[in-house]
């Protein structure tokens, strides 16, 4: 019988292979590592394991490591990847798993690799043979930057099942609907010339300032015609988050782009916030000889939504003994639930720990969620009638 290795080893090993993920190449990297970790331990667990590569990114993978069979059953998914990290920040080794005074340190020991090696602890000793329903361990790409990983997922129309646990830092308590992201270039075109006569050329800076009025004037209209009162911020953000433009202080400005954020809340559609902020550009700029573009950086991701009544919302409540709640994040829920489940965000560790110099969680909060997690697997897959 293959021994698989205690829970802190198998966290240990996972913070020890790197994977970060990041729109700039510079600090992207394979999840490989991770996902050939996760392969080896879950097929001597007995589970069927496909590693799927993705399309666009073959050198990146999803996992699907699948146990029993029958229709429905559950997924407990997690990301492999990590942020970007800035080691000189850090105070150990952000690459080496720490005990020390009841925390676990490491880059994704909060978000989220050590809820990987506990749903592989909650599985441990399932046997098929006792599942009416499949028990399904999912691990994704690129959750932190693309996410291609979950993209690819529902391209492929897979995993099927009936209900799924995304085990993000939530303090254990279930998250059933959160905002959506985006993240959009927006690029202004004009006309280089020397500073010392205006008519040489057209300042694409200038321009910009005038989008940005006009984004502003946007961001006000949306906040105050959209609110959702479960959100701590219950209205949708938007951000300014980098400009960039010219070259010279005497040459007038040719290009200048600016990136934002956008959060919108549940119920509002990104390509019709897409189509308005290309309205609110053009609009900024008619009255000039500027030319304009803009693109999504990413692909961007839905605001998720599951019904508060879901059987998956219900159990995570009366499981744990927190009501369910709306979230101001972003995670692969909604292309989840677009695969036909319901959904439910719920793990241990804290948000405010995740993208932060010396990253921890609480060993305390291990075996309660190991403990709720096999209490799902009884639920979702033991029961013929779940």
């Amino acid at each position: 019988m293959p021994t698989i290795p205690p829970l802190l080893d198998l966290i240990a090993d996972l913070i020890g292979a790197p994977s970060v993920s990041s729109v700039s190449p510079a600090f992207d990297q394979s999840n490989r590592q991770v996902i050939d970790l996760l392969a080896s331990w879950l097929d001597d667990l007995g589970f069927s394991v496909e590693v799927l590569p993705l399309s666009n990114q073959p050198h990146k993978a999803n996992l699907i490591a699948t146990l029993g069979r029958g229709p429905g059953g559950l997924v407990l998914a997690g990301h492999t990847d990590t942020v970007p990290f800035n080691a000189e920040r850090w105070s150990r080794d952000p690459f080496r798993m720490v005990e020390h005074e009841n925390r676990l340190y490491g880059l994704g020991t909060c978000d989220m690799k050590s809820f990987l090696a506990l749903a592989i602890e909650a599985a441990r000793g399932v046997r098929a043979a006792d599942l009416h329903q499949p028990l399904i361990i999912l691990a994704t790409a690129d959750e932190e930057s693309s996410m291609d990983g979950a993209s690819e997922l529902v391209r492929l129309g897979r995993p099927r099942a009936r209900y799924a646990v995304i085990g993000e830092p939530t303090s254990r308590r279930p998250v059933h609907a959160h905002k959506g992201m985006m993240m959009e270039a927006i690029r202004v075109s004009g006309r280089a010339g020397h500073s010392s006569d205006p008519r040489l050329g057209a300042s694409a800076l200038e321009g910009m300032h005038k989008v940005l009025g006009g984004i502003l004037a946007w961001r006000t209209e949306l906040q105050s015609t959209h609110s959702d009162a479960r959100f701590a911020v219950p209205f949708p953000t938007l951000n300014l988050g980098r400009i960039s433009g010219g070259d010279n202080p005497n040459r007038i400005c040719a290009h200048c782009e600016l990136h934002i954020d956008l959060r919108p809340l549940p119920g509002m559609q990104p390509e019709g916030l897409r189509t308005t902020l290309r309205e609110r550009v053009d609009a900024a700029l008619a009255d000039s000889e500027l030319g304009s573009e803009v693109h999504p950086l990413i692909d961007g991701t839905e605001p998720m939504e599951t019904p508060p009544d879901a059987a998956i919302v219900t159990a995570a409540e009366q499981l744990t003994g927190y009501p369910a709640e709306a979230a101001a994040y972003c995670t692969e829920g909604p292309y989840l639930n677009a695969l036909g489940m319901q959904t439910v965000i719920l793990g241990p560790g804290n948000i405010e720990q995740a993208h932060k110099p010396d990253e921890f969680i609480e060993t305390a909060t291990l075996r309660p969620t190991i403990d709720t997690l096999r209490a799902l697997i009884d639920r979702f897959c033991r029961t013929p009638t779940a």
